[in-house]
């Protein structure tokens, strides 16, 4: 299992166009994804699931990667949050 935590870059945090992304991005690895802000943890399976935690820009949250791919996945989700989620 990995863990990563990553301060939202964002502005506007994840709306919905930057959480489709995502949504998309993890769901070509076998690895279960999960997103976790403060006590509450929703599996990356979902745009909605990502909309419930209602990320604003400047705060933290943590991804959970478990599973056979969980490395790739890593790098990939790590790319996301540090370069691709300014851009959306």
């Amino acid at each position: 299992m990995i863990t990563k935590d990553y301060i939202i870059t964002s502005a506007q945090g994840m709306h919905a166009r930057p959480a489709t992304q995502l949504v998309k991005l993890v769901k070509g690895f076998k690895s279960a994804t999960s997103l976790k802000k403060g006590d509450k943890t929703v599996k990356l399976n979902s745009l909605l699931n990502i909309l419930s935690l209602s990320i604003k820009g400047g705060e933290t949250i943590s991804v959970i990667m478990d599973g056979e791919d969980e490395v790739s996945a890593a790098i990939v989700i790590d790319d996301f949050f540090t370069k691709q989620l300014k851009e959306l």
